[in-house]
């Protein structure tokens, strides 16, 4: 069927009763740029307009706009209905231009504000509306006459635009149900007639315009199916400049246009010839126009339109042209600037470009690292070769048939194989690990068929007992390590991460058919290994883990060693040679008094240990201290150990009682025990010297 929708035809029908000549309230200044006023001449009072002089100025933009933007194909009825219905055009071509219009409606006038109201009635418009829309348009004409036999197919609908003064809501009610009873009873006139159509769809939009500072008596109510034939909707509207707005806003939405607004443009007025001010000028066009913005996410959307915050406008800022016929405007992108529109004249007309931002195809193919990914240069591209290779389109000369009989459509069985092998088909190297393994492809050239043979299902089966062998084996798998730190994941972790990508890909395909099924019951088989098993890999990572650990801390202590010795060995001669140094200025100088207690220079053992390492313990450390452990009861402790204080303990006491001999506090280790018995000796030899002088 050939649908005319319901912008086809447009019916306006406007109250031309006493009551809308009434005042809308809305003052206008009348001499308010005259500036050099004489004095003693009194300024002309402020004028108003009439709610009837309101509603034609709005509808009379709203067909303006319409008739701009469709010059053809988009029809408008006008009905001015008081004490009848008065049509002012038809649908003819020839009476579709505001000329016409504002011809006939001035030849109307306003309204008799002392005319008896009670003869008055918008009923007689809506009436005529409804036989207006029964009636066949050029184009619908056109239509029926192309299909001939089944002209019943071409369709017909319309919208009825009723502008009045309503009392109540009741009164709303009454106005919708006679369009109802009217649509009904001429539908059954247009059934048994070759010049009417019945009407399929109409849009009722009852608008309650009234003077500013009142209080409206209707209540704005959304769009409602009253039938399935008629919906409608009501707006209460003040008149003035809020009406022209709520047309404006209406016919965006009848029509799908969209608002774009262009701001600072200079414009020089007549009073002020040497200067220029900045204007900001609204277009309205076709929607699609924003369609590549709202892609790209760069539009500058908000309510800054000049009817209020009801619209949205894409605001775009004027640039001086650089040339005399081309001017540019600069788009508002969140701080930058980018060149996106450009006007310029054609046949006398200015029309408004809209440039592209994109790359040109006129310039160099991008980069495989500019793709929408970021800079990724690990594609599969021999794999994605090969991929365009077997899913080339080639004749298709003989036809074939389904299972069930019907005819296979060659494009359709094309885009069905082309989905098959794209379900999962990862298209970074990185990304994937059984696309980067031969033992794999078996499997995965079959798996993406749509019936698979016996043969295949042993294949697809032998693959996956060559995946659980190399796991067996402990065998390496191309892991990609690209991004990580380190050795990357464990083996048992690759063979999971592949063993789940392998699940993934025979589950995209599992209602291919049954034996699909066979292969991923095999898998899921061959997943689940035996308690034992898991039990094996447990201790193996442990065991990895363990040593691991002593790898680490048998490096650090190797690396630690050698610095450790040769500090210990420069203390300890130096040490000594201080030590051997005093005992020499005791022998020299029998005299000299007894030298103070000195603290033990010497450390008490010489051997290195390896020193206890942050965090986890080694298998070495562990190791040693059991082994010093077992060693330390196998023989006698020291006595002196057994009765030191803080690992210190007093030599030889009963000299100190008996000679006076200095002692020294040593720590307890073979090597001060050594140095100990050289003092000793020396102080004995001392001691003789003395005897044999006296």
């Amino acid at each position: 069927m050939k649908i005319f929708s319901e912008s086809h035809k447009t019916v306006f029908v406007v109250d031309h009763c006493p009551y809308m000549a009434e005042s809308c309230r809305q003052h206008v200044e009348f001499d308010m740029l005259v500036k050099n006023r004489t004095q003693g001449i009194i300024p002309l009072a402020p004028i108003s307009k009439s709610l009837w002089t309101c509603s034609v100025e709005s509808s009379m933009e709203y067909c303006r706009i319409m008739y701009d933007i469709f010059p053809f194909k988009k029809l408008v009825n006008f009905i001015v209905s008081d004490s009848g219905a008065h049509v002012l055009n038809s649908w003819t071509q020839e009476d579709q231009n505001l000329q016409e219009l504002m011809a006939a409606l001035a030849a109307v006038g306003p309204p008799n504000p002392r005319a008896d109201p009670e003869c008055c009635s918008i009923l007689h418009g809506l009436v005529a509306a409804v036989e207006t829309l029964c009636k066949i348009t050029e184009y619908q004409h056109e239509a029926r006459t192309l299909l001939m036999e089944n002209a019943e197919r071409v369709g017909n609908r319309g919208r009825i635009i009723c502008i009045t003064n309503a009392k109540s809501d009741s009164h709303v009610r009454m106005l919708e149900d006679c369009v109802q009873e009217t649509i009904h009873e001429h539908n059954k006139l247009a059934a048994n007639s070759d010049h009417l159509m019945q009407i399929q769809k109409c849009e009722l939009v009852l608008i309650h315009t009234y003077p500013v500072g009142e209080d409206s008596l209707v209540s704005d109510r959304p769009k409602k199916e009253l039938s399935p034939v008629l919906t409608s909707e009501v707006h209460s509207v003040r008149a003035g400049r809020h009406l022209a707005t709520k047309l404006n806003i209406l016919v965006q939405q009848h029509f799908d246009l969209a608002s774009t607004t262009i701001t600072n443009i200079p414009m020089k007025e007549e009073q002020h010839a040497n200067t220029s001010a900045n204007y900001d000028v609204e277009l309205l066009h076709h929607k699609d126009a924003h369609v590549d913005f709202l892609k790209s996410g760069d539009t500058h959307l908000g309510g800054s339109s000049r009817e209020g915050p009801f619209k949205e406008t894409i605001t775009l800022k004027w640039c001086t042209p650089r040339t005399n016929n081309i001017g540019s405007i600069i788009q508002r992108l969140s701080g930058s600037k980018v060149i996106s529109h450009m006007l310029s004249s054609h046949g006398g007309e200015i029309f408004l470009h809209v440039l592209s931002s994109s790359r040109s195809i006129l310039e160099d193919p991008p980069s495989i690292s500019e793709g929408c990914g970021g800079r990724v240069t690990d594609y599969r591209i021999t794999d994605f070769g090969e991929f365009m290779r077997e899913n080339r389109l080639t004749p298709f000369l003989d036809p074939r048939y389904k299972i069930d009989g019907s005819l296979e459509i060659p494009l359709e069985r094309a885009k069905d194989q082309l989905e098959k092998h794209t379900r999962y088909w990862p298209m970074i190297i990185s990304q994937t690990t059984i696309f980067n393994m031969q033992a794999v492809v078996p499997l995965a050239s079959v798996i993406v068929k749509e019936s698979l043979t016996e043969e295949d299902v042993l294949n697809c089966q032998k693959t996956i007992y060559n995946l659980v062998d190399m796991e067996r084996k402990n065998d390496p798998l191309p892991i990609s390590t690209v991004g990580t730190r380190g050795k990357g994941p464990k083996r048992d972790e690759q063979y999971r991460i592949m063993w789940n990508e392998l699940e993934t890909l025979v589950r995209a395909h599992i209602n291919n058919s049954e034996k699909h099924q066979r292969v991923l019951e095999c898998l899921m088989a061959c997943r689940s290994k035996p308690p034992e098993e898991e039990e094996r890999k447990k201790r193996g990572r442990k065991r990895e883990d363990k040593e691991d650990k002593s790898e680490k801390a048998v490096k650090d202590y190797e690396q630690e060693k050698p610095w450790q010795d040769s500090e210990r060995l420069k203390g300890i001669l130096e040490r000594g040679k201080e030590e051997l140094a005093e005992a020499e200025i005791i022998k020299d100088s029998p005299d000299s008094p007894e030298p103070p207690n000195k603290k033990p220079l010497v450390e008490m053992d010489e051997t290195p240990q390896v020193e206890k390492s942050k965090g986890p313990v080694s298998l070495l450390s562990l190791w040693s201290n059991r082994i010093n452990t077992a060693n330390s009861r196998k023989h006698q402790e020291f006595a002196g150990r057994l009765n030191s204080v803080n690992n210190r303990a007093e030599l030889y006491q009963h000299l100190k009682e008996e000679n006076g001999c200095v002692l020294f506090i040593l720590e307890i280790d073979f090597v001060n025990c050594l140095y100990s018995c050289i003092i000793h000796y020396l102080m004995e030899t001392t001691e003789n010297g003395k005897a044999s002088r006296q």
